[in-house]
């Protein structure tokens, strides 16, 4: 075994990174991945699954959203390459889904959901400059500014807020520059700055997330949990060492408009600290909170002080792979001092290298905000609570070989919702929905 180079990761036979070139066996399926790391300077083309060694290389690695942490043993999968002194990378997922949901409430419709993460690194100086773009399509694939989900609220689209759907996300998801200084062995300051990125705030953002990868569905916590995935003016300042971290973030607080083409803009007027450990190569565990300055569109006046915690848990297995997620998440308006909670469990198993099972298992209050429907808000509303609703889900793929150089599956999932007794008549005793889907992935 070689020593590790520069960044803190492994080099060549590192158990942590297991890479498959495109084309042999290995990327197949069909035989052990060949465990090896390009040279420096040399160009290599491969589809890879990294894995981190300890916490210090996950930051160095840079394969979640924003500066966030999951579980050192959570695969990554990826296309890589080097050129000279840049490792070039590449994440992403895409989804073509169909949905059918029951009730007056519910509707069908074809969309898709996806993101592309080109990443681009290189030693520069003391330390490692690592540059970063997340982008999405939506825009153009989900069509009508939402996708149909029962329950959902927490966005807005020309002056009206969206019930019982989700918004797309932005084209430019992130736009990233960050740096790592080693200070010592086990200690490393890092810079994060961002006109369109992920402050310091909850867990790796839903889309990211190796416990949520087959699920084409946002939760119905998402805006009291991990919404900030996508802000703007984001500057980080975070400092690790050896198995914890803390980080400190100040950025722009209005979520982002209809318009989701541009890149918004505004004055920073928000923060937020974040504290995560990993204690063991498996586990890691998060508590943030931040004081969002104005966030929504149609309630101007209103701040939102946020807190998550979150735990996760993840299981390297033959042939596969089980990662597992529980978040808590609190919004309290200010000033009224509304509090809304929010509480997630949901699990992936990959088994027999080709199969995904997973589950997801929500407990949220929703806002009087659910009462309007399509309507627009009227002269002085006040968002309040309204009830405690459930989701809960279950879905399977399975991989087929389609497209070279991604892995492809095919899917269904099931959603059963809660409600209580006043709401049947909008929704009906047990509101229900289907998903079909393709999934595609490098």
């Amino acid at each position: 075994m070689t020593p590790p180079d520069s960044t803190g990761r492994q080099s060549e036979g590192a158990p942590n990174q297991e890479m498959a070139g495109i084309g042999d066996e290995s990327a197949q399926g069909s035989g052990p991945p060949c465990k090896t790391h390009p040279a420096p300077g040399a160009l290599h083309h491969g589809a890879m699954e990294m894995r981190a060694g300890s916490l210090i290389e996950q930051v160095l690695d840079h394969d979640t959203s924003g500066t966030s942490a999951e579980p050192d043993s959570t695969p990554h999968p990826m296309l890589m390459t080097t050129r000279g002194r840049w490792r070039l990378m590449l994440h992403g997922v895409g989804f073509l889904s169909a949905i059918q949901q029951s009730g007056a409430r519910g509707r069908d419709k074809i969309f898709s959901t996806n993101w592309l993460m080109p990443m681009a690194q290189r030693e520069a100086g003391p330390g490692t400059l690592t540059l970063r773009a997340m982008l999405s399509l939506e825009p153009a694939t989900v069509t009508g500014r939402r996708y149909p989900e029962l329950l959902q609220v927490g966005e807005t689209a020309f002056g009206r807020p969206i019930v019982d759907g989700q918004h797309p996300h932005d084209f430019f998801m992130e736009l990233a520059v960050l740096y790592d200084l080693k200070l010592g062995e086990n200690t490393l300051l890092s810079l994060y700055a961002a006109p369109v990125g992920d402050p310091a705030i909850g867990p790796t953002g839903f889309p990211h997330r190796a416990s949520a990868s087959e699920d084409p569905l946002a939760p119905l916590g998402h805006h009291l949990q991990d919404s900030t995935h996508i802000a703007d003016d984001v500057l980080t300042l975070g400092l690790t060492y050896k198995i914890a971290r803390v980080e400190a973030s100040a950025f722009h607080g209005r979520e982002p408009d209809e318009y989701r083409w541009d890149i918004d803009a505004g004055k920073i007027d928000s923060w937020s600290g974040r504290l995560t450990l990993n204690p063991r190569r498996n586990w890691s565990g998060q508590y943030s909170i931040t004081r969002l300055k104005s966030p929504e569109q149609l309630n101007p006046k209103e701040d939102v002080l946020r807190m998550t915690a979150s735990v996760m848990y993840n299981r390297p297995l033959e042939g596969g792979n089980w990662a597992t997620t529980l978040v808590w998440g609190r919004n309290r308006t200010l000033p009224e001092g509304e509090v809304f909670n929010s509480y997630l469990a949901e699990s992936t198993l990959r088994f027999r290298t080709r199969n995904y099972v997973w589950g997801r298992a929500e407990n949220v209050d929703r806002t009087t905000e659910l009462l309007l429907g399509e309507n627009p808000l009227p002269a002085g509303f006040e968002e309040r609570f309204l009830a405690r609703v459930q989701a809960y889900t279950l879905g399977y793929d399975h991989e087929i070989e389609v497209i070279p150089h991604l892995t492809s599956a095919l899917g269904v999932q099931a959603t059963l919702y809660g409600v209580p007794a006043s709401l049947h008549p909008v929704y009906g005793a047990h509101p229900r929905g289907l998903v079909l889907f393709l999934r595609v992935r490098p």
